[in-house]
């Protein structure tokens, strides 16, 4: 099992960055994919970047281009620096990992919605303004 903390939310205008942190309890190299999604009040879940157990990256067309995501394996981190941030960014932001996957990331990201996938953390709130 692993327990997975998001930081890194808050407010900020229309055109501005944020970067999101997610500290996991245990090593997430090697043998778990991840990555992140939102959420934002009476939509869906939404995938938005994933990490495969190879390091291989996918994107959401909404963010791709504007969203980074990266991994700190020495510290148990998963990162997502978001760029150029729009109001239809506003949600709350989950990390999510998956023990013992093997999908490729384009798998990952249209998995990583789903309540099978594994463990995610309670969220951060991202507000955008314009």
């Amino acid at each position: 099992q692993v327990k997975l903390v998001e930081s890194g939310g808050g407010s900020v205008q229309a055109g501005g960055s944020l970067r999101l942190s997610c500290a996991a309890s245990k090593s997430l190299a090697n043998t778990y994919c991840v990555g992140w999604f939102r959420q934002a009040p009476q939509k869906e879940r939404e995938g938005l970047a994933a990490i495969d157990s190879r390091g291989a990256t996918s994107y959401a067309d909404s963010v791709k281009g504007r969203f980074t995501i990266s991994q700190d394996n020495a510290k148990n981190s998963l990162y997502l620096q978001m760029n150029n941030l729009k109001p239809e960014d506003t949600a709350m932001y989950h990390c999510a990992a998956s023990p013992g996957c093997r999908w490729p990331a384009s798998e990952v990201l249209q998995d990583i919605t789903k309540d099978y996938f594994g463990y995610w953390g309670q969220g951060t709130q991202v507000t955008v303004s314009s």
